[in-house]
């Protein structure tokens, strides 16, 4: 019986058939669809990219296999979510080698796209700790691939947003830590200037990300906050136990806002505190790592705050070259039209050779939009804009990008497409957003962009 489901965004909310397995000698009968299917995790990834007519859900797939606590090789099914890995491996010394905004994500989320987090400048993608993967295909087979081995499917499922096949397992490399805290300076920028500058005189921080303002205009245009951070060691932290957090209250949206709630007022009053918060220019402290990755992880059910008819994430990344035209040309468009963002988020990127993954070397930013009259066409102005830099939109993030702009803006799609032609020849797996993007057999593409 098919039921009504969403992700993280509430937009779009579609009715699909969802199954789920505990073994992987269940999916096999799984894969009885017709209309095309595709696995699914905790639905973080904002739009409809883990949506399809059968989704199959991994979240009873959710065991750790194997673990080295002296080389941190760490090995699980895909349906562990990133929170379960940390409870589990930071009393023992180790962290993640890359995490998003949330924890609340899978693992095989994670790979299928290609994570990234504040250290993108200086380690990378998830992928690029990734030592094997697991995958079923769409005849029911399992295939083991590597950067070694089986390398054209590794790189395709990597960002390939669960087109190759069903993600089974995860080898990957943690990271040595001493404690769970953040050794945090922040840095006040008065301007879009400033904080360019800011991410060049910082870029030896492994962590690096700014608040932005993006509806200030004038002298003070683009002001921020520049977040950057290194692991604290044991000798900066006096507790008993550096490596255990300190018990935490968590808030909790309990109902969707009205949609007046948010409006250019509110997000330019927000705003406005959160810069002046900081009443120093520089700041350096501790803090535990939560609040430094996982700010937004304290509310639950935070995205009720965009009302019932929901929000939708845009996040573009932009070569480094034309950075700075790009994101003056695009503030100045949001400021303009008053679409302000309550949660917006620069960050740079280092170099990346990669098949389909989003970052390349250049600054990203990620904003916050409440639908309502007008978010997409002013979007679809956005995209232009965006390809004129030489830029992309982010896959993960995306729920309504034109597949124009994503042909012309992912220059390697058709070597990918002919690996998952390969793998998925009927393409059995496939998302709302591969249809919409017609990511489809090249043989039947009407328009070769």
């Amino acid at each position: 019986m098919k039921k009504q489901i969403t992700n993280w965004g509430y937009y779009p909310v579609i009715d699909a058939d969802e199954k789920s397995f505990t073994h992987q000698d269940e999916l096999d009968d799984l894969l009885n669809f017709q209309n095309g299917g595709i696995a699914r995790g905790l639905g973080r990834c904002y739009g409809d990219a883990s949506l399809g007519d059968t989704i199959i859900s991994t979240l009873k797939y959710d065991k750790v296999l194997s673990f080295d606590i002296n080389t941190g090789e760490i090995e699980c099914e895909a349906g562990v979510s990133l929170s379960d890995i940390l409870d589990f491996i930071v009393p023992r010394g180790w962290f993640l080698p890359v995490t998003p905004g949330t924890k609340y994500v899978t693992v095989g989320g994670a790979v299928a796209s290609d994570v990234h987090g504040k250290n993108h400048h200086v380690e990378g993608s998830f992928s690029n700790h990734v030592r094997e993967l697991s995958i079923m295909l769409a005849n029911g087979s399992i295939v083991t691939c590597s950067p070694n081995h089986n390398y054209d499917l590794f790189m395709a499922t990597c960002g390939g947003m669960g087109l190759t096949g069903i993600i089974l397992r995860i080898k990957f490399k943690l990271k040595k830590i001493e404690t769970a805290y953040i050794s945090q300076k922040q840095v006040k920028a008065k301007n879009l200037e400033e904080i360019i500058e800011l991410f060049q005189q910082y870029k030896n921080y492994t962590y690096s990300m700014a608040w932005i303002d993006c509806l200030k205009r004038g002298k003070q245009f683009g002001r921020s906050i520049l977040m950057v951070g290194e692991h604290a060691n044991s000798g900066e932290i006096s507790k008993n136990n550096p490596l255990e957090l300190p018990s935490k209250i968590k808030l909790n949206v309990p109902f969707n806002f009205p949609g007046f709630v948010l409006n250019t007022f509110s997000i330019k009053a927000f705003n406005y505190l959160y810069y002046h918060k900081n009443i120093k220019r520089v700041i350096d402290n501790h803090i535990p790592y939560e609040p430094f990755f996982y700010p937004l992880d304290a509310i639950l059910n935070w995205n009720r705050m965009y009302g019932r008819n929901g929000f939708v994430q845009y996040q573009f990344v932009l070569p480094l070259e034309s950075s700075h035209k790009g994101l003056v040309d695009i503030l100045n468009r949001i400021s303009k039209k008053g679409m302000g963002s309550f949660l917006a988020v620069l960050k740079l990127f280092g170099k990346q050779d990669s098949l389909i993954s989003f970052p390349m070397e250049g600054f990203t930013l990620a904003l916050d939009f409440p639908i309502k009259k007008g978010i997409f066409e002013f979007l679809d102005e956005l995209d232009k804009i965006v390809l004129d830099f030489g830029g992309r939109i982010y896959l993960t993030k995306d729920a309504r990008m034109h597949s124009d702009i994503f042909w012309k803006s992912y220059p390697n799609v058709h070597h990918f497409l002919e690996i998952v032609e390969k793998y998925n020849p009927d393409f059995k797996f496939s998302s709302v957003q591969a249809k919409r993007l017609i990511l489809a057999k090249l043989s039947d593409k009407k328009v070769l962009v």
